[in-house]
């Protein structure tokens, strides 16, 4: 064997017992089926005894590790499927589903969650003197990378500090820097620094983003929205739709009707009165959107998850 050989054949080895210890990290502050949000801000911790239904969530900008299982993303028609070997990473918000594809009760799917910080992002590739992006074509807000040992011994020590809550304050922002060092210099380092710089095209689209968040029951009008991010309302639909893998009217229409779900199972509201209230003027159109997305009518989706929550209880 090699001197290349035996030099990644003990790295494979380092991995794994990373892995190793980092799964037993995670079980040890989490309980079956848990998803727990840490003392460390941004840090949340995952288990679950077995595979899970697919879910409609919204991935914000994260890095999503698993010490253990496998778990499912999908992003309009494209498909990514990450496992210990690989992480997620999210670069602006994206309407996803979700599913944990591998777990038992003898070998749980174990994973964690670290936010992206922008600014600190950005603020790291002045001080390192990093180079901005280069001008290329959109990509797709999302993409999986290779697990590393840095990247996994940076992770451990952040949840190392959950034994000692009043280093937190101090020790925890200066890991989550290197963290995000570590995936700036990584395979995915450009799709950040696209994101951190002011004027990249993904930039400008996080922007667009940021809005229809916070408008999405209001009318929505495309050349206002192109010109409100400096871009024409073509270009503007061309790179919104290789981020996100949809259109402006779709990532929209995906948000009021995720709200309304929220407003049936969480404040008993009837469809009729979410519907109008994330902006939907005709009934019968929420009715046919939502059974599209969901997969079942307003009524018989919101009563089987009340059901389910009942079961797992």
């Amino acid at each position: 064997m090699g001197k290349q050989a035996v030099k990644q054949a003990f790295e494979n080895n380092a991995v794994e017992v990373a892995l190793e210890t980092l799964g037993k990290s995670i079980a040890r502050w989490t309980d079956k089926d848990d998803q727990r949000m840490t003392a460390v801000p941004g840090l949340s911790l995952y288990r679950r005894d077995e595979p899970s239904r697919p879910t409609s969530i919204m991935y914000e900008p994260r890095i999503c590790m698993i010490a253990q299982g496998a778990k499912r993303v999908l992003l309009g028609d494209d498909t990514y499927v990450y496992d210990p070997r690989h992480f997620l990473i999210t670069s602006v918000d994206l309407p996803t589903v979700v599913q944990v594809i591998n777990a038992s009760r003898e070998k749980p799917y174990l994973g964690l969650i670290l936010k992206l910080d922008q600014r600190e992002i950005s603020q790291l590739m002045v001080d390192s003197n990093l180079p901005p992006p280069r001008p290329q074509q959109s990509s797709r807000g999302m993409a999986t990378g290779e697990v590393t040992l840095p990247l996994l011994t940076a992770f451990q020590r952040l949840i190392d500090l959950l034994d000692e809550p009043k280093d937190i304050p101090i020790l925890a922002p200066i890991i989550q820097r290197e963290i995000f060092y570590r995936l700036l210099v990584g395979d995915q380092g450009a799709r950040l620094r696209q994101m951190a710089s002011a004027g990249s095209q993904s930039h400008q689209i996080a922007r667009a983003i940021y809005w229809l968040k916070g408008n999405f029951t209001q009318p929505l009008h495309i050349d206002n929205l192109a010109a409100q991010v400096n871009m024409s309302t073509s270009t503007f639909h061309h790179h919104f739709r290789a981020l996100t893998a949809m259109s402006p009217l779709q990532y929209r229409k995906w948000l009021r009707l995720n709200e309304a779900r929220r407003l049936m199972l969480a404040e008993n509201q009837d469809a009729t009165t979410a519907a109008f209230q994330v902006g939907y003027e005709s009934p019968s159109q929420f009715s046919r959107e939502y059974s599209r997305l969901f997969g079942n009518s307003p009524l018989r989706d919101v009563t089987n998850l009340r059901q389910t929550a009942t079961i797992e209880t």
